[in-house]
């Protein structure tokens, strides 16, 4: 994968100073998994990878589950230095952990409050990047009780319809005709949260790590089926992942694009950014997910694996950003 010489100095500068850390650098280490939220499964999963190869390399890591155990831990007077948050949704997403940490002078992996708790609302993190200029697919916000069938006619099919502040596609519709919207009408009624119902681009979908100031090689996702649903995200062996998923000129306005789209939302540290091009061959960007998944299907590694860095010298580089100061 030939990176832009920026980025491969990057690259390789992360790869020799994870080759130099000591792991009793970082002290007793809680990998936060698991919680409460509609991922607590995806997250179990994760957090299993995470803990096992930070205990493979020498670091002194012990997985809780969940936030509150975390906080009865620390009540209780026992120590951790850091945490390696892999936590999908809810709380380890939201804002919430990262404020909590913050008080408690606690350093932690991914983005800070303000980063993690407006990309958790896909809404909002929407209206900001619309406002920066930058691009996005048409949408249009179902309060709670509102018409969602209108709203859906308004836009014009076909359409996504999805819950603003859930992820791994919890509570996703597709809806390509009148047809389908029962289902997704029927969901609105007693989800007590903020829809919104999305443009359907259908130009390829991709998805883009960033670690630090890099964004690495696109992953371009072929579900087996009509889109990328959960079971093609965690348990079908037949989606497919190319990486990396574009070349050249496109293949570097992809990356520009999602480090912006990071940045503008408030990011720092590691993420992912999804990203859809259109039929006209234009790139939208979609969502921020501020702790990716680390599964074996997860889409970090991939990329990462691309410019040479393996599962356990990723888990140590993104831990490796507790030790900063500030983050890129």
């Amino acid at each position: 994968m030939s990176l832009d010489d920026a980025s491969r100095a990057a690259v390789d500068a992360l790869k020799a100073s994870v080759a130099a850390l000591a792991p009793q650098a970082f002290g007793r280490v809680a990998v936060l998994m698991g919680g409460e939220s509609a991922e607590r499964e995806v997250s179990l999963n994760s957090g299993a990878n995470v803990l096992a190869a930070l205990q493979a390399r020498g670091v002194d890591a012990h997985g809780v589950d969940g936030l509150g155990a975390l906080l009865a831990a620390l009540g209780r007077g026992e120590r951790f230095d850091r945490v390696f948050n892999i936590l999908h949704g809810g709380a380890g997403e939201n804002g919430v952990l990262q404020g909590a940490l913050d008080a408690l002078g606690l350093p932690y992996t991914g983005p800070g409050v303000l980063g993690s708790a407006l990309t958790m609302d896909k809404i909002r993190t929407k209206q900001v990047w619309m406002a920066e200029g930058l691009p996005t697919a048409g949408f249009v916000r179902i309060a709670p009780g509102a018409d969602l069938a209108a709203a859906v006619r308004s836009l014009g099919l076909p359409v996504f319809v999805k819950p603003s502040t859930e992820g791994s596609s919890v509570g996703v519709f597709r809806i390509a005709s009148e047809s389908d919207l029962a289902p997704a009408i029927a969901f609105a009624a007693t989800y007590p949260g903020e829809l919104l119902a999305e443009q359907m681009i259908t130009g390829g979908e991709f998805t883009v790590g960033i670690l630090g100031g890099v964004a690495l090689p696109s992953v371009r996702i072929v579900p087996p089926g009509e889109w990328y649903d959960y079971h093609a995200k965690y348990i079908s062996d037949d989606t497919q992942y190319h990486c990396p998923g574009l070349e050249g000129d496109d293949e570097a306005a992809i990356r520009t694009l999602a480090l912006a789209g990071f940045r503008a939302a408030g990011c720092t540290g590691w993420g992912r950014v999804d990203v859809m091009r259109h039929a006209d061959g234009r790139f939208l960007l979609m969502e921020v997910n501020t702790a990716p998944g680390m599964t074996s299907h997860s889409l970090v590694p991939k990329a990462a694996r691309e410019v040479g860095i393996g599962f356990e010298d990723l888990c140590l580089a993104i831990l490796a950003q507790t030790l900063e100061a500030g983050r890129a």
